[in-house]
């Protein structure tokens, strides 16, 4: 298993982080999410690694825009 963060921009509530969350753990393989308001960070666990691009189109599916992962 191993974890992955990213920062997103834009989020500013727990509806927010609630898009964000739902639209990571539908990518399959992701397990754990969790988004950090405060840091304006999503992180999630996974089996295998998973692409920047399904994480970034997932959450541009929420309304939000991707960083580079930590």
């Amino acid at each position: 298993m191993q974890t992955t963060t990213y920062p997103v921009t834009g989020m500013t509530c727990g509806h927010c982080a609630d898009s964000v969350t739902a639209e990571v753990s539908a990518i399959p393989g992701v397990s754990d999410v969790t988004v950090d308001l405060t840091a304006g960070t999503v992180t999630f666990s996974s089996a295998a690694p998973v692409g920047r691009e399904a994480v970034a189109a997932a959450v541009d599916e929420a309304g939000y825009a991707l960083g580079d992962a930590s």
